[in-house]
């Protein structure tokens, strides 16, 4: 099955689907010498019971230590023999394993990604060695107090629930997987339908599909009938604990709209005009710019596929941590009473869509976004709609928005404070 769509101007993009469900995304771009490949599954971290905390991360760790036809070896010098890069992450509801080459070494890299992909053999000996090393990456996160927070963070979003978990785990899982854990969780969460390999660069899709179609119709089709309960007991906390820390660092924030909510285009306006990444966000102009509290403030907006959380995330000294709190609600109180004006609200739209347009020059991070994208909504949403959406949006609709969207009287706040000596 064969379907061609219509990407940025000048550019199209094409679908095929397999006898085994597995989809290919395609977007040739003749502009450059590479090839981003990424092999994408719907499972991820909030697929795990509480036992199984932190396997999703794991596995994509041990995709790298052995196959049926490769050794650890083999498969880490594969591509970097050749200036390639292969990589993998897990995310709350995927894994991607991923890989750029010089368009002359395509089928090197899609003939690995397959590989590692389904033909991980999980040899107990380089478990015991991965082990260790995600214990370290645990030990370096829980040192870095921004990134414990916002880990925390989450299971005050979702409490008692998969997407509250951390996706490294915790030791005592981490220390206690064995190779049948990975053999079980896989069988149980494989579905080949629920399977995206996303292609971008200079590589006609004639050429893909040549080495593609042998390595991917041959996967024996599988389904899962395991799904994905819902989040549906979030109330408002305000938690504080004392860290071996030298500052403040806060969060405050609750559950938003989920990825089909028609809506989620005009929170990403609105979030990005109170927060957003630019410097000329509404709270780093107050706090950085005005006041000199923080050396950074962000404001996130994330959506998951039946849910979603708003946050915002800062540190500053403990002295200032009230003057710093009392700053975000004003803004937050702000932007929820008082209608952006016509030049703020058309600066607000240019910023997001300019910042949407560069994203999409990336094509590496292009090519994951056409997989998550096609998983998640069953096609590739055009830019210019999504342009559309935000440049529909009115003052009126956006501080409409605001007001149910940040009731702060609904946030949960977490705080960490340094210890008192």
């Amino acid at each position: 099955m064969l379907f061609l769509f219509f990407g940025k101007k000048g550019m199209t993009y094409q679908i095929k689907a397999f006898e085994n469900g597995i989809r290919v995304v395609h977007q040739e771009v003749t502009s450059t010498r590479l090839v981003h490949c990424g092999f994408i599954l719907d499972i991820g971290s909030r697929d795990e019971t509480e036992e199984q905390v932190g396997l999703a991360h794991f596995w994509e760790h041990m995709a790298f230590k052995g196959t049926k036809k490769r050794k650890a070896f083999h498969i880490l010098n594969r591509l970097d023999s050749v200036g390639g890069e292969l990589n993998a992450y897990t995310t709350k509801e995927k894994i991607c394993f991923y890989a750029t080459v010089l368009q002359q070494h395509w089928n090197k890299a899609a003939d690995l990604l397959c590989d590692i992909t389904f033909n991980s053999t999980f040899p107990p000996k380089q478990i015991e060695k991965e082990r260790q090393v995600i214990l370290e990456e645990m030990s370096m996160y829980r040192d870095s107090p921004d990134d414990a927070l916002q880990d925390e963070f989450d299971s005050l979003l979702f409490p008692n629930h998969s997407l509250g978990y951390n996706i490294l785990g915790t030791e005592n899982s981490v220390k206690n997987f064995t190779q049948e854990d990975f053999i079980n969780f896989i069988a149980q969460h494989m579905d080949t339908s629920r399977i995206v390999v996303s292609v971008v660069g200079n590589i006609s899709f004639k050429k893909a599909l040549n080495r593609l179609s042998p390595l991917l119709s041959n996967i024996p089709s599988s389904t899962s009938s395991v799904r994905r309960p819902p989040s549906l007991h979030y109330k408002p906390e305000t938690i504080a604990f004392h860290k071996d820390i030298t500052q403040a660092n806060c969060a405050l924030g609750k559950p938003a709209f989920s990825i089909d909510d028609p809506r989620r285009f005009k929170l990403h306006l609105l979030n990005n005009i109170l927060g957003g990444p630019s410097m000329n966000s509404r709270l780093n102009m107050a706090l950085r710019e005005k006041h000199g509290l923080v050396y950074s403030i962000e404001s996130v907006y994330q959506a998951f596929t039946d849910t979603g959380f708003i946050g915002i995330y800062y540190g500053t000294e403990e002295k200032a941590a009230e003057k710093a709190r009392k700053i975000v609600l004003k803004e937050i109180h702000r932007i929820c009473t008082k209608k952006l004006g016509s030049m703020q609200l058309h600066m607000g739209k240019e910023q997001a869509i300019g910042q949407m347009a560069m994203a999409e020059e990336n094509y590496a991070g292009l090519m994951l976004v056409y997989g998550k994208t096609l998983l998640d909504k069953g096609k590739i949403e055009r830019l210019e709609d999504i342009f559309s959406s935000i440049r529909s949006a009115t003052a009126e609709e956006l501080m409409e928005l605001a007001n149910e969207i940040y009731d702060v009287d609904k946030f949960s706040f977490l705080t960490y404070l340094p210890k008192q000596l």
